[in-house]
């Protein structure tokens, strides 16, 4: 069964890097957890409480929600020990998501799938759109230099969608999948989209 460990918002603010700042609200922090399981709205906009600097990677009506699975965070907590010689736990909301998750990948989503989220008539209703694509922010947020490369390379990319039903959900909620079409796997198009000139983002 798959379930919502965590939401997660963050608000707009200067991220600074190695190139100078820029506005970010890639730092999100969870406003929902199996500990403390509030209760939060969502709508076509997105995730109440969250902003967006830029809306042309993350926001608008079909990366509305950010899901990230969290069977890939210690894969992540292992590379940035290895890259900053430091050890540091690093808390659901640290890779940018909105929804940390648990029993969804990459490989088992396809585009076009819908994922119910808490009960059927006040829960969410998603649609999965894309993977993330990351850019230079990931690698200021993680902390060194070629994280964004490892994001492609490893294909752990998370789950961008939009939102079909508004409704409230809290961490520990059941989901759902309900298989659309069928056609492309998240995975599938992330390699697709790879294809293509990124080499601006490493």
């Amino acid at each position: 069964m798959s379930r919502l460990l965590a939401i997660s918002v963050g608000r707009i603010t200067p991220l600074v890097g190695g190139e100078g700042s820029v506005e970010s609200a890639i730092g999100k922090s969870p406003v929902s957890t199996l500990v403390m399981p509030e209760p939060i709205a969502v709508t076509t906009s997105g995730v109440s409480g969250d902003e967006q600097a830029d809306r042309s990677v993350h926001g608008g009506p079909h990366q509305a929600v950010y899901l990230y699975p969290a069977e890939h965070y210690p894969v992540w907590q292992t590379m940035r020990e290895q890259a900053l010689k430091i050890a540091h736990a690093l808390p659901y909301g640290f890779m940018g998501e909105n929804l940390t998750t648990e029993g969804l990948f990459e490989t088992a989503l396809w585009v076009g799938d819908k994922l119910q989220i808490g009960a059927v008539d006040s829960g969410v209703l998603l649609i999965v759109t894309k993977p993330r694509a990351p850019c230079f922010k990931f690698n200021i947020r993680m902390g060194f230099k070629h994280a964004a490369k490892m994001m492609v390379q490893s294909a752990y990319t998370g789950t961008y969608c939009a939102v079909v039903q508004e409704g409230i959900i809290k961490a520990g909620d059941a989901i759902t999948v309900i298989p659309g079409e069928r056609v492309m796997r998240i995975d599938e198009r992330h390699r697709l989209d790879t294809g293509r000139q990124q080499a601006d983002l490493f």
